[in-house]
């Protein structure tokens, strides 16, 4: 999507959490439509410096005075904060667990009533690439960080539950600029795809608790999204041609995690004592 074109529609304030990280630095580009401001902020240092019609706010989401204050005066969150790989519980409980706890806690302080969530395809990760899923499907979390996204979602529904605050949990398969290898093949979503999956869960009304599959259009994939087709997602892209360079690669072994598991090696990570 091309930030310079107008979106649709357009709130007055959205924050970006995470704005630092891989995902967040591409983010803070094509979301630019969907807000008049653009809050963003990261416990980690961000470049360039707050442009037209940004906020800049560094914010560790275990503070929850300092979350409170940060949420305070936005119309929606992008909630792409935490840490985003496998890594010790200590970690994970900080930044993802008690992270997402003060972001809701905020949100329900400040009438927030819309909440997109970076949820994680590693909260499905201990299924079989041969295993097919949808939102009903009971989750797997393959570590601590599916763990944590697992939580999030959890928090989501019950915050909707409690308080009416809507989520739209987007489980992330695989998002670069192409798929690096043949898992991604079938996870990988594109910038594009997912920017245009943010701003249908931005503005479709009535969404509740939503979860959806963040994937785009790939030949073989393992995610029917068919209870989340409210939300009009049609994705643009595929990981079709990147394949001849993807297989051009050594394959891996018959029993190896990425070849057998949907969440590939994040199976088999760890323990980190």
């Amino acid at each position: 999507m091309n930030p310079s074109q107008p979106a649709s529609r357009c709130l007055k304030r959205i924050l970006l959490t995470g704005a630092a990280g891989g995902l967040g630095k591409v983010l803070r580009e094509t979301t630019r439509p969907f807000a008049e401001v653009l809050r963003l902020s990261d416990i980690a240092a961000m470049a360039p410096a707050a442009g037209p019609h940004e906020e800049v706010i560094p914010c560790d989401l275990a503070d929850k005075a300092a979350v409170d204050a940060l949420v305070q005066g936005v119309d929606a969150i992008l909630h792409f904060g935490g840490i985003s790989v496998e890594r010790p519980f200590e970690e994970i409980l900080e930044a993802n667990i008690r992270g997402v706890f003060n972001l809701y806690e905020a949100a329900r302080r400040h009438d927030v009533k819309r909440v997109v969530f970076a949820s994680s395809n590693h909260v499905i990760g201990f299924y079989r690439q041969d295993q097919r899923l949808d939102a009903a499907s009971p989750r797997r979390p393959d570590g601590y960080y599916g763990l944590s996204k697992s939580f999030g979602e959890d928090m989501a529904s019950f915050y909707y539950d409690r308080y009416g605050i809507e989520t739209v949990s987007i489980r992330i398969g695989s998002s670069f600029p192409e798929p690096q290898n043949r898992r991604m093949m079938s996870t990988w979503l594109s910038y594009d795809d997912l920017t245009q999956l943010i701003e249908k869960s931005l503005f479709t009304p009535d969404v509740g608790h939503t979860l959806v599959y963040g994937m785009s259009d790939n030949r073989e994939v393992w995610w029917d999204n068919h209870l989340a087709s409210h939300l009009g997602y049609r994705p643009k892209d595929s990981s079709e041609p990147f394949r001849a360079k993807v297989e051009s690669q050594p394959a891996p072994a018959a029993d190896d995690p990425v070849a057998v598991y949907q969440g590939g090696a994040f199976v088999a990570a760890g323990p980190f004592d």
